[in-house]
């Protein structure tokens, strides 16, 4: 999913953890998918403003000459306001749009996998 189309709060709000564990069964694995996949997202997020920074970067060495960029200073506040990386998650895990396994629960009593 897109991180900049996504429908998630900017603000925190209040989740029912026992709601949001009943795919998993599990609180703790629960907090684990959604951690992981804001990490992804995060990443994307920061690999984004560094690729979009680095058209307006300047390769000047002058210390004496320091001017304001006001294209970077958008770009900026722009990924400043889009929701964190967790709220995002948080609400693709509830939206039912996070495909996740987990390898120790698939195998069948022979120790294979299913």
């Amino acid at each position: 999913m897109d991180y900049k189309k996504s429908t998630a709060p900017a603000n925190t709000i209040t989740r029912d953890m026992m709601e949001m564990s009943e795919n998993t069964g599990n609180i703790y694995e629960t907090v684990r998918i959604i951690g992981k996949r804001a990490n992804q997202i995060s990443v994307e997020i920061k690999h984004d403003l560094e690729k979009k920074l680095q058209e307006f970067a300047s390769y000047n060495d002058s210390l004496e000459e320091v001017f304001e960029n006001r294209e970077q200073i958008e770009i900026s506040r722009y990924f400043e306001r889009l929701p964190k990386a967790t709220l995002v998650a948080t609400q693709e895990y509830v939206d039912n749009e996070i495909y996740y396994r987990n390898p120790v629960k698939d195998k069948d009593k022979f120790g294979e996998e299913i």
